[in-house]
């Protein structure tokens, strides 16, 4: 029996049968979702006479989830983007499925991105409330309070680049030298030898942090998330389809009592040998699209 359960025209057209209405899910035979593996696993794994003869289905829903989980840190595509304009605050309050960034970029007039490098020089340190004895304030339940900014975030929320603001120099202090030192000719740092501005993680509060010339700019924020935020998507790639049975079954197998040692390994190189080939598939390698980008090895280099 087909696995296609629906029409041509409801495919294109989706349930209202209106063209292009949001409605529509295409490219969805790609993909089986998480139920679906865990039913096909207990079909094939669990039962008298093979490898898991008994087992409970929370149990492989359990490590159904953390398979998916550990797939979409390195081999299923889980990245996500979203994009915001970027106000006064100079915030972007992170994603709630965010586990990691792969990129932060500012968009210009015609579209394209310009990668916003991460800084390690400021951080957004709790900053302590003092009085004017600089002795620290406690509240009526004897904790110390704390401030809703630190001075440090404020500076750094408040500092323009020399050329944006137009502030002029005063030669005889540092300023020139720091000018120069970060990110001009002499002295060079690559780290911060670009003028697409910066930004920061502020981990505990769950807020990306971005310097001043990037205010009322477009922010674009592509991020990794785990596939486990939502029930739409918990799904896995047909091509890893294979790879998460065998990382389920040596999961069980290996926290199991009383299970044999060889059959703990053997199922731990076929999860692993399946996860490579999974990672193989996903990659996405087309023959002609390399060949067009290696053409650029025979441009000559002046010096």
């Amino acid at each position: 029996m087909g696995l296609i359960n629906e029409t041509q025209k409801t495919y294109y057209l989706g349930a209202d049968l209106s063209w292009n209405s949001g409605d529509e899910d295409y490219g969805n035979y790609q993909f089986i979702t998480l139920k679906d593996i865990i039913n096909n696993f207990i079909i094939a794994y669990v039962g008298e006479d093979k490898i898991i003869s008994k087992i409970k289905r929370t149990d492989v829903a359990f490590h159904a989830q953390r398979a998916l989980q550990e797939f979409s840190f390195d081999t299923l595509p889980s990245e996500k983007a979203i994009e915001i304009e970027l106000g006064p605050a100079l915030e972007m309050i992170l994603p709630q499925d965010y586990v990691n960034y792969v990129r932060f970029s500012w968009t210009d007039d015609d579209g394209g991105e310009h990668i916003i490098y991460p800084t390690r020089d400021t951080s957004n340190p709790s900053a302590i409330t003092q009085d004017s004895d600089y002795e620290y304030t406690f509240s009526g339940a004897g904790d110390i309070v704390y401030a809703n900014k630190s001075e440090t975030l404020k500076n750094f929320e408040g500092a323009n680049a020399a050329s944006a603001s137009g502030k002029k120099l005063d030669l005889s202090t540092s300023e020139l030298f720091n000018l120069y030192r970060f990110g001009r000719r002499y002295g060079l740092d690559p780290e911060r030898s670009q003028a697409n501005g910066i930004f920061y993680i502020d981990s505990l509060k769950g807020i990306a942090h971005f310097s001043s010339n990037l205010v009322n700019k477009v922010i674009t924020l592509k991020y990794i998330s785990d596939s486990l935020g939502t029930d739409e998507e918990m799904q896995v790639h047909k091509f890893a389809e294979e790879a998460m049975y065998k990382y389920i079954a040596h999961a069980i197998l290996a926290t199991r009592a009383n299970t044999q040692e060889y059959l703990v390994a053997r199922f731990k190189k076929e999860a692993f040998a399946a996860k490579r080939t999974a990672k193989l598939r996903m990659s996405n390698l087309k023959i002609e699209e390399l060949a067009q980008v290696m053409r650029n090895q025979s441009k000559w280099i002046k010096h």
